[in-house]
């Protein structure tokens, strides 16, 4: 693991599976009464959001403090952001408050980079997504959720997802969300799929490590798994399709859509939803959609990345008792 997490193309394969396989061993301890490890008690971990977010920023919050860290909640409204104060003069403040880690999200593309490579800052960074640029702690949380349901719990420990056919569709255009998943799953042996409207598909991607596809029902049969993006409207300064209907046909995913999919493969959506656009009530509430699974593998993703960033090599749960999801140290037989 290199010091920072800014981009899923920071990740070699080994150091992608690392991360998959101490995040089973994290979902085990979770699994367990008392959800708690000592392993980063001391640490200061911050959150520091310039953008709106539930998902991402409850997920990180509560995996630095199943992991006894401390946690301060940044956000930029009701901040001196809102004065205008600069990222430079914010992130001095967070050195001298003695931050072991900064977890960003921001609504400019390099903002985490340029954080991580300032020197204003001595901890780690980890990009909680950037403008349409990246959003690896998701990249990584998606390909778990993939591997547990492809491969399997147990059976997927040590493993990738090579041969696997992974189909993205909607607004690759502007979402960061596609871009590390295409360039993290390229890396674990997948074969990606985009499917979009020409007028939401990025200039160049006939550079990235994929496929793109006009047509959803061409590729669904062929498919493990179909992730379905949002149509993220708060981007977008133009019409990029004629009606919400036309887009919905085309491209959005109904039961019999679904019914078109192989038995085993599964339905992948970040979050938020727009239920009846990119995807129907049917679809998001049948079994094969792993949404919320997604939420709560998100946790035990972001526990293994703080962990590997700042616990240290030793392994997250005792090998000796890894079976009963016994922690190598917990809060029960530490404290006294």
């Amino acid at each position: 693991m290199k010091r920072h997490l800014i981009s899923a193309a920071d990740l070699t394969r080994d150091d992608a599976v690392l991360i998959l396989d101490t995040a089973e061993e994290m979902a085990r301890v979770a699994d367990r009464p008392i959800k708690k490890l000592p392993t980063l008690r001391g640490r200061t971990v911050v959150n520091l959001f310039f953008e709106d977010s539930t998902r991402t920023r409850i997920s990180f919050e509560a995996a630095a403090k199943r992991l006894s860290a401390d946690v301060i909640n940044f956000s930029a409204k009701g901040s001196s952001v809102s004065k205008g104060e600069s990222l430079k003069d914010t992130a001095l403040t967070l050195e001298a408050m003695g931050a072991d880690a900064v977890v960003i999200r921001h609504g400019s593309s390099g903002a985490p980079y340029r954080l991580a490579n300032s020197g204003w800052i001595e901890g780690a960074v980890v990009n909680a997504g950037d403008g349409t640029h990246e959003h690896p702690t998701q990249a990584l949380l998606d390909a778990f959720t993939m591997r547990r349901r492809l491969v399997g719990r147990d059976a997927g420990m040590g493993r990738d997802l090579a041969g696997r056919r992974i189909t993205i569709v909607g607004d690759v255009l502007h979402s960061r969300v596609a871009r590390s998943n295409v360039l993290l799953l390229h890396t674990l042996g997948a074969e990606v799929t985009l499917v979009a409207p020409p007028t939401l598909v990025p200039i160049g991607v006939g550079s990235w490590p994929c496929e793109v596809s006009y047509s959803l029902d061409d590729v669904l049969p062929k498919s493990d798994a179909v992730m379905m993006l949002r149509v993220q409207r708060e981007r977008m300064n133009a019409a990029f399709f004629p009606t919400e209907r036309e887009y919905s046909r085309r491209y959005g995913l109904d039961g019999d859509r679904m019914a078109r999919m192989p038995q085993h493969a599964i339905v992948m959506h970040p979050g938020p939803m727009n239920r009846g656009m990119e995807i129907t009530a049917q679809v998001a509430d049948s079994d094969r959609c792993t949404a919320v699974e997604q939420v709560a593998n998100g946790v035990s993703i972001r526990m293994a990345v703080l962990y590997l960033l700042l616990g240290g090599n030793e392994p997250a749960v005792s090998p000796n008792h890894a079976s009963q999801a016994t922690p190598a140290r917990t809060e029960e037989n530490t404290s006294s």
